[in-house]
């Protein structure tokens, strides 16, 4: 059996953009529902879909503390993350399924 898994994930609309930073234990169906904008919200109103970055986990509690951490860091810092794993800024969502 699999162990379930928990990610941390930032979204933005552009490189120079706005950011969103959240937690799930399902990545490729929470970024769908970002691009397919299922839910009112933050990234509804700012059309904000590309994943650029995320985190992998093996339990909520570490996971909801590296979020809410995130959730606090500076935007400079946020890029540095962001540029050191994926220094291009792809869309990585295509990355997460086969």
């Amino acid at each position: 059996m699999q162990e379930k898994k928990f990610y941390v994930y930032i979204l933005t609309k552009a490189r120079n953009s706005t950011f969103y930073v959240g937690m799930t234990s399902n990545l490729p169906k929470r970024i769908w529902e970002h691009k397919n904008e299922t839910a009112d919200g933050f990234t509804k109103e700012h059309g904000i879909k590309t994943l650029v970055y995320y985190e992998v986990f093996d339990d909520p509690e570490n996971a909801i503390r590296r979020e809410k951490r995130l959730k606090k860091w500076p935007r400079e810092w946020k890029m540095r993350v962001i540029e050191q794993m994926n220094p291009d800024w792809a869309d990585l969502y295509e990355t997460l399924t086969p």
